[in-house]
């Protein structure tokens, strides 16, 4: 543990002993405003065009804007515009940006001062994330969505800078979930200069306009960040914010390791525990054991992420054992879903972290979201045995199939094995390393799979266009290839609906369809455990998981 905090507690100490000159006499510094996270997965780039997992969105959260973000309740807001105005035919985005918002200072401006953010500025960072040559992960925010040439591109005038304090994004039809796809790292704003100096080690040279200001980078060991001493938002009482020093992420693998780091007080932030310290500190009824009491905070919030098995409906790529027509039969796939005690493998096995899946798709934590209005599956074995016979499978004639998996979760397989074979279904579970088990789904490979699906933002859209049948994968993310002529019609309307309350009953009529018709298994929304140090205060949880630290302090 120490051989691989060392390097990055050097940096740390020599970074800090910076921070004065940043902060100004006025603010003497301590490891006290030093925020301490640690990042176990790898972090591959600080470049807001390829935010695609967690460790690069926290990561570049920090640094960067956009023009909307998300406010605790999740619904988008004012940013860098400062106000915005959508056309009554929903497909016209205007936005008013906010007039003292400065990139960072850096070498890339004249006299290393940052200069204000314009219009041209977003024009440029989007029409980035849409060039083939950058390469980003992120063009999908736009593709299909704003105005197209013939060749089905996004068009020069898709984005439109008025004048440098205008900025109009033009869609090719109203599409009511795009202001919260514009909250998404990938729709910061980054200065061409910066872009063009660096190439592709921008990467490693981020400029933007958050709340921090990129230091250093040891790869492997940390990440440092100051404070921004210019950023454009204050408190309430008029304070300039961030009210923290610098930021300090470690890349400690070993989950165990972390753990320990974070009981000697060295991490001032966990998300996310494995089932060996999960049971160390909770009870199985998620209560936290007496040991731990009052030595830190521990949250347990709703996650935007569905965990799931996905039944393959399109047997075209399926060959030998998977091609099983037995999972294209309704009842069976009903069946299956009758047969698992969801309440009872969440206390087993995540000791209560995470609601069962007794209602659709869309998770619990979204404001469409509702039970009783999409009433799921509970656990009735004997209902399930009824469904099975009425399929032709019995005694006589057992049902037999093959559940595509990964390392992860073959001990969570093993529990759906045991519950299905108590209704006559022989399940063998088939495990693969994660890329091998993700080339299989996409490709309509594996006709029994477990997945997760975790929102990209947060409206019910997200989820359910795992169902509409123009986003069959690989290409999309219709991994069942689940077709269904209503479900598509109800798809199409509810992204042209304005109305916030008949949107969310056009989103619980295709949820009923997909728990009537079953080509997935909502097995639990997920829920995310929180471990904080008492003298962190201010720091927000949400269902995104995000880490906004601008308005963090500690005590």
């Amino acid at each position: 543990m120490l051989s691989t905090l060392r390097p990055a507690t050097g940096s740390v100490f020599v970074l800090l002993a910076a921070l004065a000159s940043c902060s100004g006499p006025a603010q003497p510094t301590d490891s006290r405003r030093v925020f301490r996270y640690n990042q176990p997965e790898s972090l591959t780039s600080l470049d807001p065009a390829f935010a695609r997992n967690q460790a690069n969105t926290w990561a570049v959260t920090q640094l960067y804007n956009g023009l909307v973000e998300l406010d605790d309740s999740l619904k988008p807001g004012p940013s860098v515009a400062r106000r915005y105005a959508i056309s009554p035919d929903g497909k016209t985005y205007t936005f008013w940006l906010r007039p003292d918002v400065y990139f960072h200072d850096s070498e890339v401006f004249a006299g290393g001062k940052g200069r204000r953010v314009t219009a041209p500025d977003f024009v440029y960072s989007f029409k980035r994330l849409l060039d083939k040559t950058t390469a980003s992960s992120g063009g999908w925010i736009f593709r299909g969505k704003v105005i197209e040439d013939a060749q089905g591109e996004p068009r020069d005038t898709a984005f439109v800078a008025v004048n440098d304090s205008v900025l109009r994004i033009h869609l090719k039809e109203p599409f009511i979930p795009f202001l919260g796809i514009l909250t998404m790292p990938y729709a910061y704003v980054v200065p061409r200069e910066a872009v063009q100096k660096w190439g592709k080690d921008f990467r490693e040279h981020p400029v933007g306009t958050g709340p921090f200001r990129f230091r250093e980078w040891d790869e492997g060991n940390a990440i440092i960040y100051h404070r921004n001493p210019t950023y454009w938002k204050k408190d309430a009482r008029g304070q300039r914010l961030p009210y923290l020093d610098a930021v300090q992420i470690s890349f400690i693998q070993d989950r165990k390791t972390e753990f320990l780091t974070f009981m000697q007080g060295k991490l001032d932030f966990l998300s996310g525990i494995r089932s060996g310290s999960r049971d160390l500190i909770m009870y199985p009824d998620g209560t936290i054991r007496e040991d731990f009491r009052g030595k830190f905070r521990l949250q347990k919030v709703p996650y935007l992420n569905t965990e799931y098995i996905g039944i393959q409906q399109d047997p075209a790529n399926l060959r030998g054992e998977a091609a099983n027509p037995a999972l294209r039969d309704k009842r069976v796939r009903q069946a299956l879903n009758y047969a698992l005690n969801k309440p009872e493998f969440l206390a087993y096995f995540l000791n209560n972290v995470g609601k069962p899946g007794s209602s659709g798709f869309v998770p619990a934590s979204l404001p469409s979201f509702s039970q009783q209005l999409v009433p799921g599956y509970t656990y009735q074995p004997q209902k399930a045995r009824q469904l099975l016979a009425a399929a032709g499978y019995g005694p006589g004639k057992p049902l037999r199939l093959r559940l595509n998996t990964v390392a992860e979760t073959k001990e969570f397989c093993e529990y759906y094995q045991k519950k299905w074979a108590e209704v006559g279904v022989e399940v063998d579970i088939d495990v693969n390393q994660g890329a091998a088990h993700g080339e299989l789904v996409d490709n309509g490979r594996a006709a029994f799979f477990t997945r997760s699906w975790l929102g990209d933002y947060p409206d019910a859209e997200n989820y359910l266009a795992l169902f509409y049948s123009k986003n069959f994968a690989p290409a999309g993310p219709n991994k069942t290839h689940f077709r269904n002529a209503r479900y598509d019609q109800l798809y199409e309307q509810a992204n042209r609906e304005q109305n916030v309350q008949k949107r969310y009953a056009l989103y619980q009529q295709m949820d009923r369809i997909i728990v009537e018709e079953s080509p997935v298994i909502a097995l639990y929304y997920d829920e995310v455990v929180r471990l904080t140090q008492n003298n962190v205060q201010g720091l927000t949880p949400n269902p995104m998981n995000q880490l906004v630290l601008e308005r963090v302090r500690k005590e």
